[in-house]
């Protein structure tokens, strides 16, 4: 069986999520579930893939950069 809850929104806050139904009877319900699924990450990052993304931010707070011109240069990209 399917629980009744309120919850108080702002007007514009609801008239987002009109614009987000798929067809006019669809149901704030389907709505709000369809965003909350697109929230969660079915595929978590690796540990791997998390400490490249802190190697890349040290470097760049390092001052480690490369600008695209010179990417192009080198590798002989036009």
């Amino acid at each position: 069986m399917t629980a009744t809850t309120t919850i108080c929104i702002d007007p514009k806050v609801k008239d987002k999520l009109t614009s987000l139904k798929r067809y006019s009877r669809e149901s704030y319900s389907s709505v709000v579930e369809r965003l909350a699924d697109m929230a969660i990450d079915e595929e978590p990052l690796s540990d791997e893939a998390i400490s490249g993304i802190e190697e890349a931010l040290a470097d760049i707070k390092n001052g480690r950069l490369h600008s695209e011109e010179e990417i192009m240069k080198e590798f002989d990209l036009k």
